[in-house]
């Protein structure tokens, strides 16, 4: 089993940022792409960031120019840097990775969520 943490949410102003980090552990055999989807109230999750393990990055159009995502492979993790935040950037995040474990076949796997919450 893989197991993923996301931390470093909270409540901004907006035009402030904020980064959040994902950590992945347990019996992880290779991580090939991790990310990040959101879900706002109300609305469905969706696609914000994806990374391969190469460092090919994917940024989904309404957060390019403010959002970037990096990795680094020795501690399986993932970060995504916010900038220029909005108050639509309100939502849950949640961190995934594309992995194999040293017992089970590739699949994805979901951190809890961690909220960002971004004042007017």
């Amino acid at each position: 089993q893989v197991q993923l943490v996301e931390s470093g949410g909270g409540l901004v102003q907006a035009g402030g940022s904020l980064r959040l980090s994902c950590a992945a552990s347990g019996s992880i055999f290779n991580i090939h792409a991790m990310g990040w989807h959101r879900q706002a109230p109300g609305k469905q999750r969706e696609f914000v960031a994806g990374i391969t393990s190469g460092g090919s990055a994917n940024v989904a159009v309404s957060v390019k120019g403010r959002f970037t995502i990096s990795r680094d492979n020795a501690k399986n993790t993932v970060y995504l840097q916010m900038n220029t935040l909005k108050p639509e950037d309100t939502a849950v995040y949640y961190c995934y990775a594309d992995a194999s474990s040293v017992v089970g076949a590739p699949m994805r796997y979901w951190g809890k969520g961690i909220q960002v919450t971004v004042s007017s």
